[in-house]
């Protein structure tokens, strides 16, 4: 397959792919779907077929937790009393797995592959009966190709994938009320059906059909059926419904419950903090951030101070914006956001009047090559642009995103337009579309996007296409389905600007989503 796919696109779409794949394999909480402390089976007693046996459940609970090392010892305890099962190597490999994902250290990725290769043996050998066996299989695999994309293994990455697809399929062909399977199909098949119509060529030619429609039915149906990862099924239909459904306040809820379920648990502190900065919530989400469990055991995860240098920048708190930008990026051993951190470090200096600074954090944007992430290119383009940006609109994006709509908009009456970049002539009404839309003023949120793709053209920048699509919803949301319709397509036949990925794959799951 290879001397086929042109190498500048094959690996920047099959990336997008795993990478909106992982958005929810690694950020999707799987809690037991008991009270350990009170329900679990006796150590001796056979699990039930299909499920995990009661140590490989503490350990997952430890895991869900980001707590790497104890459930490691918990295993350690578990392969004392026999050979491992398949729940036991597939815990095993999610520890793995979630450590790799979240450092980013890529000196431990060729041993965490050679470890998944190894558990894929045992399981190619089992004879454990049941779907817990193939289900592991196909998850490891999934992992694996993940894995594989993430560090620039991406041939290799893509046959994972296929495998890992192909598995998962024949395991809910076998045993089609085995729920977990349908979870992960689901969201393997939505996420696909979701890329963008220019990198579909080559995902039909490794054979990775992908449906929307059925992905979410499949979703759904793990959700809402009892099963051992029902709540995993629950938070990723979550996540999806937020994304790409504009259900945010339904997920919102369903987190802000977890969270105060398990005050304990750092994934859904870390997931109430994303999902409340992506509703413009700043002061919920910088309440997350700092309510956090924190101690031994817990696995670092530097881009929680990447998330609140954000959420500060937004509140107009530069030295301390700087302070955790600069922590996140002494303590991450990764590549990806590090451009976008320097980026962030900038505004902060340059919104400040520390101009030095701001050179200086200006010219480490330029350092390394890889722009995988749109944020990342969001970062190259203002460095290579050269193009100074407006100081105004400026502080009114950060206040927009915090959700601080009425200052935004006591900061665009400041705006010249007079004698400026077109970039900044489109941006402006943008803006002031986006705090309308955030205070309900619908109507004049309207009259200010529409005014931005009439002035876009076919500019190469994103706030038209954005603005297509925010109209797109507007008009669903009024019954106008045909107005609808013609706007999701515009933001799709949109010219290539900085965020063309994740809209087009919106715009295209709202197409799918109208009445035929």
């Amino acid at each position: 397959m290879a001397p086929v796919l042109p190498p500048a696109r094959f690996p920047s779409g099959l990336r997008l792919l795993l990478g909106l794949l992982l958005a929810l394999l690694t950020t999707a909480a799987r809690p037991p779907q008991h009270d350990t402390a009170t329900t679990q089976a006796p150590e001796t007693a056979p699990p039930p077929p299909g499920s995990l046996s009661p140590g490989a459940r503490r350990a997952y609970a430890e895991l869900l937790k980001l707590r790497v090392e104890p459930a490691r010892q918990l295993l350690r305890e578990e392969a004392r009393r026999g050979p491992a099962g398949a729940g036991t190597l597939l815990v095993a490999d999610c520890i793995d797995f979630t450590e790799l994902m979240i450092r980013q250290d890529a000196s431990r990725y060729e041993a965490v592959v050679a470890a998944q290769d190894r558990r894929l043996a045992l399981l190619e050998k089992s004879r454990e009966a049941g779907p817990l066996r193939d289900y592991a299989r196909a998850e490891i695999r999934l992992h694996q190709a993940a894995a594989q994309v993430t560090y620039q293994h991406e041939i290799q990455g893509a046959w994972s994938l296929r495998q890992a697809y192909q598995q998962m399929q024949a395991v809910v062909k076998r045993y089609p009320d085995f729920l977990p399977a349908r979870k992960t199909l689901g969201m393997c098949q939505f996420m696909i059906g979701s890329v963008p119509e220019g990198y579909r060529w080559f995902l039909k030619l490794l054979g990775l059909p992908g449906s929307v429609d059925a992905g979410v039915q499949n979703l759904r149906r793990a959700a809402q059926s009892p099963n051992d990862f029902q709540p995993e099924a629950r938070i990723i239909l979550a996540l999806v419904q937020e994304t790409y459904y504009k259900q945010g306040e339904q997920a919102a809820q369903l987190m802000q419950q977890l969270a105060a379920q398990q005050p304990d648990n750092l994934l859904y502190s870390y997931l109430l903090l994303s999902l409340n900065k992506r509703l413009h919530r700043t002061d919920a989400a910088l309440a997350a951030y700092r309510s956090r469990p924190t101690g031994p055991g817990y696995l670092a995860v530097p881009y929680l101070h990447h998330m609140a240098a954000d959420l500060l920048l937004y509140r107009g708190q530069y030295a301390a914006s700087r302070q955790a930008n600069q922590q996140f990026l002494q303590d991450y051993p990764g590549v990806h956001y590090r451009k976008d951190a320097a980026f962030k470090l900038y505004l902060a200096a340059w919104l400040s009047g520390d101009q030095q600074a701001a050179e200086r954090y200006r010219q480490q944007i330029g350092i390394g090559s890889r722009t995988v992430v749109e944020e990342d290119a969001y970062a190259q383009r203002f460095f290579e642009d050269k193009l100074p940006l407006n100081r105004t609109l400026t502080r009114a994006r950060l206040q927009i995103d915090g959700g601080y709509y009425r200052p935004a908009l006591a900061t665009l009456r400041g705006f010249t337009a007079a004698g400026g970049l077109l970039r900044d002539q489109l941006e402006e009404p943008y803006r002031r579309a986006r705090a309308y839309q955030g205070l309900g003023r619908l109507d004049s949120a309207r009259l200010y996007y529409t005014r931005t793709i009439a002035l876009a053209g076919k500019a190469p920048y994103y706030f038209g296409p954005q603005s297509a699509l925010q109209m797109g919803y507007l008009c669903q949301a009024d019954g106008q389905l045909n107005m609808a319709r013609l706007y999701f397509q515009k933001a799709l036949d949109s010219p290539k600007h900085e965020y063309k990925n994740s809209t087009d794959a919106k715009a295209k799951v709202a197409l799918a989503g109208l009445p035929r």
